[in-house]
């Protein structure tokens, strides 16, 4: 997190033609309505400008009920002295899908009002019983909740073996968000969790900025390693940091995302760190290395540390290799590395031209989704300024901002104002999660603001092409597919590739249907699917506008080399 220079004043010329008659602008290929619900993110933010304050904010959808629609849950703040939620006003939340438009608040009906200062959350089945069950992470101590797939959810964290957050040598932990990833493919969910940084209420440096304080850079904190859970398959976990390589980085993590960027069939890991370097876990098998500075992912372009946030993992120029997209603070752009198929990534932030549309923005969450369904992964970006109070040159609460991917030519296109994201107040936005909220084929998008309303914005495209969503069941594999690389091929988009991740955005997670635009196709020719067991599943003349449900078969065929 941190803070940006004021902005260059560059001079507007203005041209006027007398009696030139003026069309109205074509309408916007993506378009988002307002929708509001009950919810708002109280963080308690204080004169102390305690870090804690800005950084909350996770949110994910995921169908806790199993009735085919997708819910919202909210993490919240605490007391910040106490980090206890002693008001109610700080509860986490749970919203039931109605089906109708309407949410309905199941918080207490399912247990999950929470007890401490919460600052992300992650949604998987842990124990593949096909109810999915809720990682919530938070300041000095975590919440594992077993979905009791009656509508109720158990705390089974001490059970678990996920209820120390007490480190002998880092101290209490921060933890900003966490992945369920199967590392060892045995089928089974393991826990990926980012801790930030070193913090006490009682030692909260106090920064000022002239005269007005504010929240303090990085620098004036000591960072954390972050830590993985290997799932043991009896409802217990084990901390197998040390032995996979994850503990002996240290860093100050705000976001991580999951794919098999070298497709080698195991699971890799990036982590952005604020102020410092990225991390990127390669995964060995039985360890992890850290090769950011090999792959070239460790800085962006200009080598300089930046306040890397959230991000999103995925394959972007449907080229079948995951790229990575993450966003940072103003004047720092929003980095775009581009998967080169040989272990290493190219960055094409300024040919993309993220650069410059970017330069003025600060960015918190991103997610790598295709909005108008063409086929052709778009960018939603949650955006807002780490520091509350105003700074010379340096907008604090922004709108959201959608960019869309423009295809072969691998440009960008922001659309704010345009996509209708302007219809809610300037805010300091943090975790997005996504889904289809109404089953209509497009997707939605929930978002969250410090200390401000959450919004939910419905994706109203008007000219959105055909889809096709992929909801998985492995057999073999982890329940949800966690891991799956899927292709769909279709007569005008071609190929393309997505894999099933919860992960996404900032401290969020979204739990739905791998989801491809069709654009003017009726239908996917193939659809190919590469199991974490290594099972290679073809379907061919898929319909599309469908949720197409494919359960792993039994009998594993081997994938071949690609």
């Amino acid at each position: 997190m941190r803070f940006a220079r004021p902005w260059a004043a560059v001079p507007v010329l203005a041209a006027i033609a007398v009696g030139l008659v003026h069309a109205a602008p074509p309408p916007s290929p993506i378009r988002f309505e307002l929708k509001k619900i009950p919810f708002v993110l109280d963080s308690d933010e204080t004169p102390g400008r305690n870090a804690p304050e800005s950084m909350a904010g996770g949110v994910a959808v995921f169908d806790y009920n199993g009735d085919g629609r997708p819910d919202i849950f909210f993490t919240n703040g605490a007391n910040i002295a106490t980090l206890k939620k002693d008001d109610p006003k700080y509860r986490d939340r749970l919203f039931r899908n109605n089906g109708d438009g309407t949410f309905t608040d199941v918080t207490d009906a399912a247990g999950v009002a929470g007890t401490g200062y919460d600052i992300g959350v992650a949604i998987g089945d842990y124990d593949n019983d096909g109810c999915p069950d809720m990682f919530v992470a938070g300041v000095y101590r975590n919440t594992l909740y077993h979905n009791n797939c009656n509508g109720t959810f158990t705390d089974v964290t001490q059970k678990a073996g996920l209820g120390d957050s007490n480190d002998p040598q880092y101290g209490p932990l921060w933890a900003e968000g966490a992945v369920w990833v199967d590392v060892n493919n045995d089928g089974l969910l393991d826990l990926f969790i980012v801790d930030y940084m070193q913090w006490s209420y009682a030692a909260q440096p106090l920064c000022h900025f002239g005269t007005i304080a504010d929240y303090c850079h990085p620098r004036y904190y000591k960072g954390q390693p972050d830590r993985l859970f290997l799932n043991n398959g009896d409802g217990t976990f084990r901390d197998v940091s040390k032995e996979w390589g994850i503990r002996d980085h240290v860093g100050k993590g705000m976001g991580a995302g999951m794919a098999d960027y070298d497709l080698d069939g195991k699971q890799d890991l990036f982590v952005t760190n604020d102020a410092d370097y990225n991390f990127l876990f390669h995964n060995l098998g039985n360890k992890f290395e850290e090769v950011a500075f090999d792959a070239g992912v460790a800085l962006p372009e200009g080598g300089d540390f930046i306040s890397g946030m959230g991000l999103d993992f995925r394959d972007f120029n449907n080229d079948g290799y995951p790229d990575i997209a993450f966003v940072a603070l103003q004047n720092q752009t929003f980095p775009l590395f581009l998967n080169t198929g040989k272990g290493t990534f190219r960055e094409v932030t300024t040919p993309s031209g993220m650069r410059m549309l970017s330069m003025n923005m600060s960015g918190f969450g991103a997610a790598l989704y295709d909005f108008d369904n063409d086929g052709w992964k778009d960018m939603f970006v949650t955006r807002g300024h780490v520091e509350s109070q105003p700074i010379p040159g340096t907008e604090i609460a922004q709108y959201n901002t959608v960019f869309r991917n423009l295809g072969a030519s691998g440009k960008w296109q922001a659309l704010t104002e345009e996509a209708g994201l302007d219809a809610a107040p300037r805010a300091r936005h943090r975790g997005c999660a996504l889904g289809d909220l109404d089953g209509d084929g497009r997707i939605d998008v929930v978002t969250t603001a410090l200390s401000a309303p959450a919004e939910i914005w419905m994706n109203r495209s008007e000219n959105s092409g055909h889809w096709l969503d992929i909801a998985l069941r492995g057999t073999r594999s982890n329940r949800d597919g966690i891991g799956a690389r899927i292709q769909v091929v279709s007569p005008t988009v071609g190929s393309q590739w997505n894999h099933m991740t919860t992960s996404v955005c900032y401290a969020s997670s979204s739990d739905g249907p791998v989801h491809f635009g069709l654009g003017k196709d009726t239908a996917a020719t193939k659809v190919e699917i590469h199991w974490p067991s290594g099972t290679v599943q073809t379907l061919e003349d898929v319909k599309a506008d469908q949720v197409l449900k494919v359960t792993e078969p039994a009998a594993a065929e081997k994938a071949g080399a690609r």
